[in-house]
């Protein structure tokens, strides 16, 4: 059935696709029309100090603005993040702005943190009946300066507190200029250490522990890379989510879209993703859990990023590319 529905889909841009997609699914869900979809069969998992009911995740850039938790949560996911979110809403970059690889089973997107702002994401997140783990991804605005980075996580992070399950720091996209000098080290590690500060304030005003995870990019060198680590470490920060999307082309050289800006997901991502996961693994210890996300595209994929590090995974182009069965076959081949 998906894959009448995705050739279809697929015909047209892969924006008004995706926006398609999601209100059909919501309308459906809203006319209890989704009763037929069943749970999969596996053992749940206990990481952040959380319980997954199982160890497949939807990433965040699918459900930006907290509008569809309830029908998605129908798929069989252990669990879901939404945004990212900034604390103003913002129209993100120019349209196009996603562009589909479908050959090499690719996404490149620069959608540039398009969001209805922290306020009315929480307002969705009420309105959800959603019980199982949530994570909420947040960043900057494009007009806030690097210097004052920290000012707009802090805002995004207060909000969310007292609704996430788990609070994801984006500090990876490609597609808001200067981010990814968050992960540079007197940057990444003022944020950390302010970070870690509210949280033991929000703790203690809110009764309840909230994890912070943050996700970094496939792009980072081994030193960049030992850099985040040994800040990580430092600051005991609840899990890593690797990885974000990649400006590389290599594994797209030949797609009509390889000068196409922004960042590239799905199945080339797949190798870089791995490397980072690996490299991670070996540095952190098993100290800090890790959430793997990029290229999953099979249960085989998934194996792999258990096998070399992950606790946790995320999909989001295997989901466009495969449909909800991937969740399922995950799930039984890593029961």
């Amino acid at each position: 059935m998906y894959s009448i529905i995705r050739s279809l889909l697929f015909k047209l841009d892969p924006e008004l696709a995706h926006h398609l997609a999601m209100k059909t699914f919501k309308l459906l869900h809203g006319f209890g029309l989704l009763y037929c979809l069943k749970e999969p069969k596996t053992s749940p998992r206990l990481v952040m100090g959380l319980k997954f009911k199982n160890l497949v995740g939807l990433a965040a850039g699918l459900d930006k603005n907290a509008e569809y938790i309830d029908c998605l949560s129908k798929l069989g996911f252990g669990f879901i993040e939404v945004g990212t979110v900034t604390p103003n809403p913002q129209p993100g970059n120019e349209k196009p702005r996603s562009f589909r690889l479908t050959e090499e089973e690719g996404i490149i997107n620069r959608f540039g943190f398009n969001n209805v702002g922290i306020h009315q994401v929480i307002n969705n997140i009420k309105k959800s009946s959603y019980k199982g783990v949530l994570g909420i991804n947040i960043g900057k605005n494009f007009n806030t300066k690097i210097e004052n980075a920290v000012q707009d996580y802090l805002i995004c992070f207060r909000e969310s507190y007292a609704y996430a399950s788990y609070i994801t720091i984006n500090i990876s996209s490609p597609n808001t200029k200067g981010l990814r000098d968050l992960q540079q080290g007197k940057y990444l590690e003022n944020l950390l250490n302010k970070l870690k500060i509210e949280q033991s304030k929000l703790k203690k005003l809110h009764g309840k522990y909230v994890p912070v995870a943050i996700k970094i990019s496939p792009d980072n060198s081994q030193k960049e890379l030992s850099v985040i680590c040994n800040l990580l470490l430092k600051y005991k920060l609840d899990a890593v989510i690797a990885t974000n999307t990649s400006v590389s082309r290599k594994e797209v050289i030949n797609s009509v879209y390889v000068k196409e800006e922004g960042g590239l997901s799905g199945k080339p991502l797949q190798k870089k993703s791995l490397s980072t996961i690996k490299f991670l693994h070996n540095k952190l210890n098993g100290k800090i859990p890790i959430i793997g996300v990029g290229g999953i595209m099979s249960a085989d994929d998934a194996k792999q990023k258990i096998k070399y590090g992950s606790e946790l995974i995320q999909i989001y182009s295997g989901l466009i590319f495969k449909g909800h069965r991937l969740v399922h076959e995950i799930c039984r081949a890593t029961n």
